[in-house]
C-alpha cells in the first residue's frame, strides 16, 4: 500500500479495472518494477520565471542530486490537480529550459509544475508546485562589478537587470582571514544612461583587501526571486599616494636623452589582483616629432625608460588598481642648458616643414620654460597662423626636432624674439658707496628676462660731478651678466650722480639714481706713508750695520801678504829670483811690566801690511813663535807654509800664550823672517 501511493494517479485509475488473473499477474509485475524505481531521490519542485518584468520569454529550473549521467526529465502543467497533463515539455537533459514563450503556458492563472525524472528504468517525480507565472522574475547574478573606494566607503556598481530599482544583498569578508562573511541588504539607485546598478557599503577599512559578493532581485514582481550570487571578487585597498619615482638620465651627443623612471612597488593590500603603471608624456601627446602611436602606456614592471628630445618633458606615472587609481606622479624633465645659447637667426620658417619634424616654442618666465607655454608646429600646421599667435616682446625658446629611426632628436636650438623693444623697468636695488675717496662701489639686481623685452647687450653707468662746477657726464658700458660695477678716478670731496640703465638693440630703459659724496683727501696720511717708509729704511741701515760687526767678531779678518810685481821682474830666461824680506824682532812683554821698544819697532811694515803692536798683535806674535819653533825642530822649509795656515795656527795658539807670558819673566822675541817666525827668548834685565 505505500509504494501504491506513490504511483500517478491515472496507472492507478487503470488498475481498477482489472479483474482477471491475468490482470494480477501483469500488476505484480507492475509493482516489481515500480518498487525498484522508487529508489531514485526525486528532484526539487521546478521554478519558472522571467529574466525581467517586461519580458515574455520563461526560464525554468530546477534541482536533483544525482550523479548519473543519462538522467533526463519532463516538465508538466496543469491548472488543475488532476495527475493528467496539459502541456509537457518531454526528453530534456539538463535542469533546465529556457526560451518557453508565453503562448505555451498559463500566465495570468495558477497552474501546477512538476518535473520527472528518468534515469535508466527508474524515474522520479519533483512535488507539484502551484504559481502564477506572470508574477514570478528572477534576475541573473551581477556580472563585471566595478569597485571603488570612497573614503572608508566601498562603492559597488554592476549592469542594471531593467530601468527600475533593485533590491541587492552584499557579502564581504576581509582577505586572507578567517572571518564569517557579513550580509547587507540595501536598495539600488535609480539607473541612468549607462544602465547600472550601485550601492555603497560603508564603514569599511579602505586600507585592508576585502572578498564580495553581491545578488539582487526584483521590487517590482509580486514573486520576485533572489538571483544568484555573483562570482567572489577580491577588492584591493584604496591607493591612496602616488608612486615614488625616481629618474636617472642619460643624454647622448645628437640632441637625445634617455628617461629611466624607477619606482617602488605598492602595499600589499593595494596590489591584491595586480596593479598597472600607466605613463603619459607631454612630447609624446603632442605627436612631435614622432607620430603618436598609443595613447597611453602601461606596464607592471616598476621600471620604465623611454626616449625624449632636449626640450622640457612632463612625465606623470599613475598606478591602477581594480579599486581606482592613485594620485599622479608628475616628473619634470626641465630642457637640457645649451652653453653659450646663441640668438635664433630664422626661427620662423618661410617654407614648409618636412615630415617626422616639430618645431616648438617655450614662453620663457622666469628665465624657465613651462609646459603650458609650449607652441608646437608640424608639418600639417599654418605657419602664417603661427606667427599671428606668437607675442612681441616675449623672449621664446625654440627647438627644431627630427625623428630618427623611431627616437626624436634635438637638432637646433637657440633664443628669439618676434620684436624687441627698449626694457619695461629700471634695475632694482641700484646703491652706490663711496669708501674712499677716489672710487665707488655699485651694486644692483639683474632685471627679469620678462622685463627686458629684448636681449639685454650691456648696463650703461654714467656719472657727472656736480660740485664745485658741473661737468659732463661719464658713461661706462657693464656686461650684461654683471651686477657690480666699481666707478674709479673720482675726485676728492666732491658730490656725483650716477644713473644705471638696461641697454637691449631696441635701446635703453629707464634709468635708476643714486647720489654719493666723495671723502677729501687727508695729508696726514700721505705724511704717516712717508715716516713709516723712513724709519723701514733707517732700520735696514742699522740692522745691516750691527750684522756686519758681529760677523767681524765671529770671523775676525785675516791678513794677506802682498806680493810685490817688482820682484819678479826678469830678463829673457823668465827665472824666479828669491824673495827678500825684512827681518823685524817684535817683543813680548809680560802684563805689568814695561819693556823698552826700539822707536823702529813701533809700527812696521810687513809685506805692504801695518802690524799695531796691541794685545791683539802680541797674541798674534805668540803664535807665530810657536809655528817658527815647531818648524824649525823639524827642519821644514820656507816653502812648505802658506800666509793661511800661518794665520790658523796663530788663532789656534792665542789663548795659551798669552797665559805663558803672565808666568815667566823672560822676555819672548818673535822674529820674522823669510816666511818663518823665530821665538828668541832674552832675560827681562
Amino acid at each position: 500500500m505505500m509504494i501504491l501511493l506513490d504511483f500517478p494517479q491515472h496507472l492507478m485509475d487503470q488498475l481498477k479495472g482489472w479483474s482477471s488473473l491475468h490482470g494480477f499477474t501483469a500488476m505484480f509485475m507492475l509493482l516489481t518494477v515500480v518498487s525498484k524505481g522508487s529508489a531514485c531521490e526525486a528532484p526539487s519542485g521546478p521554478q519558472c520565471f522571467r529574466r525581467s518584468f517586461s519580458e515574455s520569454v520563461y526560464r525554468c529550473e530546477w534541482s536533483m542530486n544525482t550523479s548519473a549521467s543519462d538522467v533526463t526529465y519532463d516538465l508538466y502543467f496543469n491548472t488543475t490537480e488532476s495527475p493528467f497533463k496539459e502541456k509537457e515539455f518531454e526528453g530534456i537533459d539538463k535542469n533546465w529550459i529556457s526560451q518557453l514563450r508565453e503562448e505555451a503556458l498559463i500566465k495570468d492563472r495558477p497552474v501546477y509544475i512538476w518535473v520527472t525524472a528518468h534515469t535508466g528504468i527508474s524515474s522520479c517525480t519533483s512535488p507539484r508546485t502551484s504559481v502564477v507565472l506572470s508574477n514570478t522574475v528572477k534576475y541573473e547574478a551581477p556580472q563585471t562589478i566595478s569597485v571603488s573606494w570612497l573614503k572608508n566607503n566601498l562603492s559597488l556598481s554592476w549592469k542594471a537587470a531593467e530601468e527600475q530599482p533593485a533590491l541587492a544583498e552584499v557579502r564581504f569578508r576581509r582577505e586572507d582571514t578567517t572571518e564569517s562573511w557579513e550580509n547587507r541588504i540595501t536598495e539600488t539607485n535609480t539607473p541612468k544612461e549607462p544602465l547600472m546598478y550601485q550601492v555603497n557599503v560603508v564603514n569599511l577599512r579602505k586600507r585592508s583587501s576585502y572578498q564580495v559578493q553581491v545578488r539582487q532581485r526584483s521590487i517590482q514582481a509580486k514573486n520576485p526571486l533572489w538571483s544568484d550570487w555573483s562570482a567572489v571578487q577580491t577588492v584591493p585597498a584604496e591607493l591612496e599616494h602616488q608612486p615614488e619615482v625616481n629618474l636617472t638620465t642619460r643624454e647622448f651627443n645628437n640632441g637625445t636623452r634617455m628617461l629611466i623612471l624607477t619606482w617602488k612597488v605598492m602595499p600589499h593590500a593595494a596590489a591584491v589582483g595586480g596593479v598597472y603603471y600607466s605613463m603619459t608624456d607631454t612630447q609624446s601627446s603632442h605627436g612631435c616629432p614622432c607620430p603618436k602611436k598609443k595613447k597611453n602606456k602601461q606596464v607592471k614592471t616598476t621600471e620604465y625608460s623611454t626616449y625624449v628630445t632636449d626640450s622640457f618633458v612632463n612625465i606623470s606615472v599613475i598606478a591602477t588598481n581594480a579599486a581606482g587609481a592613485s594620485p599622479a606622479a608628475n616628473v619634470l624633465v626641465p630642457a637640457k642648458p645649451a652653453k653659450d645659447l646663441k640668438t635664433c637667426d630664422k626661427p620662423l620658417p618661410e617654407v614648409k616643414v618636412p615630415q617626422r619634424t616639430c618645431l616648438e616654442w617655450y614662453e620663457l618666465q622666469n628665465g624657465k620654460t613651462m609646459p603650458e607655454t609650449v607652441k608646437t608646429f608640424k608639418a600639417r600646421h599654418n605657419i602664417t597662423k603661427m606667427k599671428a599667435e606668437m607675442k612681441e616682446y616675449v623672449r621664446y625658446f625654440y627647438f627644431k626636432h627630427k625623428c630618427v629611426r623611431g627616437i626624436p632628436q634635438t637638432v637646433e636650438m637657440c633664443l628669439f624674439y618676434k620684436k624687441e623693444g627698449a626694457p619695461r623697468i629700471k634695475p632694482q636695488g641700484f646703491t652706490a658707496l663711496c669708501e674712499t675717496c677716489c672710487s665707488a662701489e655699485l651694486s644692483w639686481k639683474a632685471i627679469p628676462t620678462e622685463e627686458q623685452q629684448g636681449f639685454l647687450t650691456h648696463y650703461a653707468v654714467c656719472s657727472m660731478k656736480t660740485s664745485p662746477h658741473d661737468e659732463a657726464e661719464e658713461c661706462h658700458n657693464v656686461p650684461a651678466s654683471s651686477t657690480e660695477y666699481r666707478l674709479e678716478n673720482l675726485t676728492p670731496g666732491s658730490r656725483y650722480n650716477i644713473s644705471l640703465a638696461g641697454v637691449t638693440r631696441a635701446g635703453a630703459g629707464p634709468k635708476a639714481f643714486a647720489s654719493i659724496n666723495t671723502a677729501p683727501e687727508n695729508p696726514v696720511n700721505v705724511w704717516l706713508s712717508l715716516g713709516l717708509l723712513s724709519v723701514f729704511f733707517l732700520a735696514s741701515i742699522l740692522c745691516t750695520f750691527i750684522l756686519k760687526r758681529i760677523k767681524n767678531r765671529i770671523f775676525p779678518p785675516v791678513p794677506i801678504p802682498v806680493i810685490l810685481t817688482d820682484t819678479f821682474r826678469q830678463g829673457n830666461q823668465q827665472e824666479m829670483l828669491e824673495i827678500k824680506e825684512e827681518v823685524h824682532e817684535l817683543m813680548l812683554q809680560p802684563e805689568g811690566k814695561s819693556v823698552p821698544m826700539p822707536e823702529d819697532l813701533e809700527e812696521t811694515t810687513v809685506l805692504g801690511e801695518v802690524w799695531e803692536t796691541d794685545d791683539a798683535a802680541e797674541e798674534d806674535m805668540e803664535h807665530e813663535r810657536i809655528l817658527g819653533d815647531s818648524t824649525t825642530s823639524e827642519g821644514a822649509s820656507d816653502e812648505c807654509l802658506s800666509p793661511g795656515y800661518k794665520s790658523q795656527v796663530l788663532r789656534r795658539s792665542r789663548d795659551s800664550e798669552v797665559t805663558d807670558l803672565g808666568q815667566g819673566d823672560e822676555i819672548t822675541m818673535l822674529i820674522y823672517r823669510n816666511g818663518l817666525v823665530f821665538d828668541v827668548k832674552a832675560d827681562s834685565s
